[in-house]
């Protein structure tokens, strides 16, 4: 395949220090907190609210524009594609202007997205509006990232990443209960006015506290030689069977995932759990504090594990089994426990993460980024295609009007999401020369 052999001996785990970081005594760590860690953490914050904002208000924004569900899919999921088509050259900007340059022009985009999307009154310009906002924040976490290894001690970024991990977490909470008051008191466009005068906030503390990083390696910016080589690694890691083999299931776990925490969850639980739009919001709380908890008790779950042998991709497994059982728990319409089933959700469907420690572990040093970047694009184009492909499926049986859909189409689709990631699953089952190595 071209790929490095991946025996432990062989395989490069360390990572080249490229910038010399600042000193860390404790006084500088904390204001480096503050100054750096706070201000990107706000703006992933801002990405995953703007991710999932549309959970709760989809029934008012169905209702007010005559969206079917294929239209409200194709809306809420125009996000992750044009978050997905930006990462390859993310890095690559990235590395030639720093985090903090980037993120002020891209969080300006955003808010202008934000802006129309507020005022828009055609699914034409809510397109338009949506792909903004989904340029806009796509930048948000690798950002984030980069900023960290550039101003921490590279042993304690595991810490530092965590903590602008949760970020995201308290992003996704805030688009449920105050996200529904909000539109309840104002209606869903000062949603979106709210959401533009934060956005510009953020950037302006980007632009005015995030102090610049100065690179004192007298290292070269990234010229042709080194963005050629990064696209041959690319190329490299497309054709491994191994790759795929991960890769198909967590596309499809993660995209079914991502697509029913950004906007098919909400639905559910009123067409079909009969839930009022409070019940709805209290229910999303619940899937997100679920999704919290996985985050960080999977992590250390796995860490354990792993300490008495037990090969991550057997932890992966069990991880998506469970997450398939609560999915074929909500398609059999068990209502009486939906809230418990969207707790389920968010922990089991948060096991997607492992994935990147998985991939890690299995290819060289120097193609980590990549091949994380490579998984993480795939999923959002998974949640892209699942979340539109969602809706024109429940736009084959009657709309119920008002924002409604009927139940019948919305467990017809989530069945045939659960037939895919089965069958994908059963190819993660078989063994390849990789899957043994991790076993070891």
């Amino acid at each position: 395949m071209g790929l490095p052999s991946m025996h432990p001996e062989h395989r490069d785990t360390s990572v080249v220090e490229t910038e010399p970081r600042p000193e860390h005594s404790d006084m500088a760590s904390k204001r480096i907190f503050v100054t750096v860690l706070i201000p990107f953490g706000l703006g992933y914050f801002l990405s995953y609210l703007f991710r999932t904002v549309n959970v709760v208000i989809a029934p008012d924004l169905a209702r007010d524009l005559q969206l079917t569900a294929s239209d409200l899919g194709f809306l809420t999921s125009i996000y992750f594609i044009l978050f997905a088509a930006f990462q390859t050259p993310l890095g690559v900007i990235l590395d030639r202007y720093g985090p903090r340059r980037v993120q002020i022009v891209l969080l300006i985009i955003a808010a202008a997205g934000s802006a129309l999307f507020a005022i828009s009154d055609s699914m034409v310009f809510l397109t338009i509006a949506r792909s903004l906002i989904g340029l806009g924040v796509s930048g948000c976490l690798m950002a984030a990232l980069k900023a960290n290894a550039q101003w921490y001690p590279k042993a304690r970024l595991p810490f530092f990443n965590a903590c602008t991990m949760t970020f995201g977490t308290f992003g996704a909470l805030t688009a449920t209960i105050p996200v529904e008051v909000l539109a309840e008191l104002y209606g869903w466009r000062m949603v979106f006015f709210v959401l533009t005068a934060f956005t510009i906030v953020i950037a302006v503390i980007t632009a005015f506290v995030i102090p610049d990083f100065e690179n004192t390696s007298g290292q070269e910016k990234p010229d042709e030689h080194i963005i050629r080589k990064q696209f041959r690694d690319l190329g490299y890691i497309y054709r491994d069977r191994f790759f795929w083999q991960i890769a198909v299931v967590t596309t499809l776990h993660g995209g079914v995932f991502l697509s029913y925490q950004a906007l098919w969850m909400g639905p559910w639980l009123a067409d079909v759990a009969g839930y009022s739009p409070a019940q709805v919001a209290n229910a999303m709380l619940i899937f997100n504090i679920g999704m919290f908890v996985g985050v960080i008790g999977l992590g250390f779950i796995s860490d354990r594990l792993q300490s008495f042998g037990i090969g991550l991709i057997t932890i992966v497994r069990a991880g998506v089994v469970a997450s398939l059982i609560v999915q074929i728990s909500i398609a059999a319409e068990f209502t009486s426990i939906a809230v418990l089933l969207c707790a389920g959700f968010g922990f089991f469907g948060s096991s997607t993460l492992l994935v990147y420690a998985l991939l890690a572990q299995n290819f060289p040093g120097h193609m980590v980024g990549k091949v994380n970047t490579a998984q993480n694009m795939l999923i959002f184009i998974g949640a892209f295609i699942i979340q539109w492909g969602i809706g024109v499926i429940i736009d084959f049986w009657p709309s119920l009007g008002e924002g409604r859909y009927d139940p019948a189409g919305q467990q017809f689709a989530l069945t045939t999401v659960i037939v895919l990631e089965v069958i994908a699953f059963i190819w993660l089952m078989m063994p390849t020369r990789r899957d043994t190595f991790v076993e070891d």
